[in-house]
Order: C-alpha cells, then sequence, then structure tokens
C-alpha cells in the first residue's frame, strides 16, 4: 500500500551513522532538516509572479555536520539515488572568487548555497547528507538539500534570520550551480512552511498567507509514477521564454498582470504555441487564488474541480503532461472519496497530488494499481513544518 517514510529522528540517526564511519569518533555539532514539497494549485505560475499553493511535506533532508578549523569541506550523500561520487572534497576560495559547478551534480546545489550565503565568509565543514524526499519525482529534492545546507550553515555562522531573504538565496544558487532558472516557490515553502497549513505564495510581493488544511477527514495523496523527469532539459527553459514572450507582446511586465481580455485582444500577434502557454497561466492563476478561498470555507468539492482544470490545461495547453500522469489522474478520479487530482511540479513524469477522504485511502490506492500500467509509489502526506534545527541530544 502506502510507503512509509523515515522519521526526522531515523533518518538524522542514520545520518550520524555515516558521519561516524566516514570521520570517525568525533560526533557531528550540528543536525538540521528542511522539507521537500507538494504543489496543490498553481503550476508554472511562479516565474511568471503569480499564486501558488504549496504545502511542505513530512519528506525531508536532513544534514548533520561539524565546523572544521581550515578552509576545506568535506560532503558525503548516504542518498542511493544521488550521482557519483557520493563523497566531495573541495577548499572555500578565500579571495572569494566563485566555487564553479561541476561533477557530482548534488554537490553543485551545496557550493550554489555556500557562494550565495549571506553571512560570508563561510567556515570550513565536514557534514554528511541523508533525504526522504524522492530524486526526479517532482517533490523538490533540490530546493530541500538547498534549504537544509542554508539552515546548516546559519548554525555555523549565523546570518540575520529573514526567512525570505533565505529563499531567495537558495533559489538564486538553483540558478548559477544547478543551471535551473526556477521560480522561488520551492525554496519559499521549504523555508516558510507551517504545520497544518498550505501556503498561499504571491510570487511578486513574496507575501504568504497560510491556508488551514487539517480537517482529519482529509488526507493528500501523492503518487509517483516513477518516470523520471530531468527540468534542465530544454522543456523549462523554453516555456519560460514562451511565457516572456507573450508577457512582452501583451506590453506587460509579467503575465501576472495579463487578463484573458488582454490576451484575445493580442491573439493575432502571437503563434497558437505562445497564446496557449499564456492562456494556461492567466488561468491558473486566478484558479490557484479561487482553490486558496475554497479550502478556506472547506468547499473540497470546488477545490478538486480546479485541481482537475489545472490538470487538463497542464496536458492540453501547456503540454507538460505524459501519458502516465495522465493515467493516474483518470484512474484517481474514478474513485467515490476523491476530491481532485492533477500532476505537479514541472511535468513530465513525476507524481501526481490528490485531495481525498482519510476513508478512501486503500480503494483509492488499488484502484490506480489496479489501472495504472507502470510500478507507482504511493505516499499519504499531511502539510508539515518548515526548516528547522534539529537536538542532537
Amino acid at each position: 500500500m502506502a510507503s512509509s517514510l523515515p522519521s526526522v529522528p531515523q533518518l538524522a540517526a542514520e545520518a550520524r551513522r555515516v558521519y561516524g564511519q566516514v570521520f570517525g569518533e568525533d560526533a557531528p555539532q550540528v543536525a538540521v532538516c528542511a522539507p521537500g514539497r507538494v504543489n496543490l494549485i498553481g503550476e508554472h505560475t511562479d516565474y511568471n509572479q503569480g499564486f501558488v499553493l504549496p504545502m511542505a511535506l513530512p519528506m525531508v533532508t536532513v544534514v548533520v555536520g561539524s565546523q572544521t578549523s581550515d578552509q576545506h569541506v568535506t560532503i558525503v550523500t548516504a542518498t542511493e539515488d544521488a550521482d557519483e561520487p557520493r563523497r566531495v572534497d573541495f577548499s572555500l576560495p578565500s579571495d572569494g572568487s566563485p566555487l564553479s559547478p561541476g561533477l557530482p551534480s548534488w554537490a553543485n546545489y551545496v557550493k550554489g548555497v555556500i557562494q550565495h550565503y549571506r553571512a560570508p565568509p563561510v567556515p570550513g565543514f565536514r557534514a554528511v547528507v541523508a533525504s526522504s524526499v524522492p530524486l526526479g519525482g517532482g517533490l523538490s529534492s533540490s530546493a530541500s538539500l538547498e534549504v537544509a545546507f542554508y539552515t546548516f550553515l546559519q548554525q555555523l555562522k549565523p546570518d540575520d534570520g529573514d526567512k525570505v531573504s533565505k529563499a531567495v538565496a537558495c533559489q538564486q544558487a538553483e540558478h548559477t550551480h544547478a543551471g535551473v532558472p526556477c521560480g522561488i516557490m520551492d525554496q519559499f515553502v521549504s523555508v516558510l512552511g507551517r504545520e497544518g497549513h498550505a501556503l498561499l505564495i504571491d510570487c511578486r510581493s513574496l507575501e504568504a498567507s497560510p491556508v488551514p488544511l487539517a480537517d482529519p477527514g482529509l488526507v493528500i495523496l501523492i503518487t509517483n509514477s516513477n518516470v523520471k523527469h530531468s527540468l534542465t532539459g530544454s522543456e523549462y527553459p523554453m516555456r519560460r521564454r514562451q511565457c516572456e514572450q507573450a508577457a512582452s507582446i501583451l506590453g506587460k511586465a509579467s503575465l501576472r498582470d495579463a487578463t484573458m481580455k488582454d490576451l484575445e485582444e493580442a491573439k493575432a500577434r502571437m503563434d497558437d504555441v505562445t497564446y496557449r502557454r499564456a492562456r494556461h497561466v492567466i488561468e491558473e492563476i486566478d484558479r490557484t487564488v479561487q482553490a486558496a478561498e475554497a479550502l478556506k470555507r472547506g468547499a473540497y468539492k470546488e477545490f478538486g474541480k480546479l485541481m482537475v482544470e489545472s490538470h487538463n490545461s497542464l496536458r492540453d495547453l501547456y503540454e507538460v503532461s505524459c501519458r502516465e500522469l495522465d493515467e493516474l489522474v483518470s484512474a484517481a478520479m474514478e474513485v467515490e472519496g476523491v476530491f481532485g487530482s492533477r500532476m505537479t511540479g514541472g511535468g513530465f513524469g513525476g507524481c501526481t497530488v490528490t485531495l481525498l477522504q482519510a476513508h478512501a485511502i486503500d480503494r483509492t490506492i488499488l484502484h490506480i494499481q489496479e489501472r495504472y500500467g507502470g510500478t507507482p509509489t504511493f505516499y499519504v502526506t499531511t502539510p508539515s513544518e518548515g526548516a528547522r534545527a534539529l537536538s542532537l541530544s
């Protein structure tokens, strides 16, 4: 049935065990964690300055480690799906020159965070990473790693503690060192997530309002298609360029400022693909605001309907879904007790998110297993806390 995730204390214990194996006797001085996220609605709207409605997950990346007396850094990952080598060693440049990205790719996220840390210079350290966020599943394993490392550095050499600036620094790390021109959502919710709440984030003003999501009769099922995607491929940057092009034709700073009336009036001045991309974004921004209102009222059927509309738009207008995700969504929607389901994350594989009544969880999982051609993994989740330091006692 649903996969059981290691708890935060279990992951921290595993990271400490590996730390002892690699570095010998001294126990780590610091432990922190930062969550992955699932986006309930508002897909591909964040880099268009729109609204998103994610929640932090109980899946986390844990970092344990200690400061060293020199400028040397050693990082080991216990994450099995990470690319080799699982250990990296490098020296921090004393002249402030940039740390250049390279291989293994997982270490680039860490180098980016060191580069953009807001209280330089960073001291030398050794650290072990362990994570329960599946890689390449669209649940923000990368943001979880970035934010966990930023939180780790805050314990070694505190910055001013500003949470929004922390999220922005982690977003920059992904831009410069992982080559992904992502929006702010993933890092923001990993830093600022709240237990029992989704977060309605305005990606233009960087303001967030918590939306209660703690009804005990409700669960959020994440289904991993186990079809992998890589966003640094051409598709993600291409979608971003198409949106910028549409905004430019409309004479707007971003699609956040555009209405469907603006788009229809300019339809003759853009090609069909650009029109469809812009239409998805403009309507999705509107859907996200409506969905947050519905959730506040406990109008779960209305919320579910908006989720399905979002999926159909991502499939037909934005063209980032795939056969496997479409199969998972239509299978979920056949089950009584399911309010809504949609692909979540960048697309081209990864996960779906489904809002359903708690009592329907087993039959929903069984039905999806019968109907889906692949081998899905299921996670039953509730909104969880953002990044935090952990006790080592």
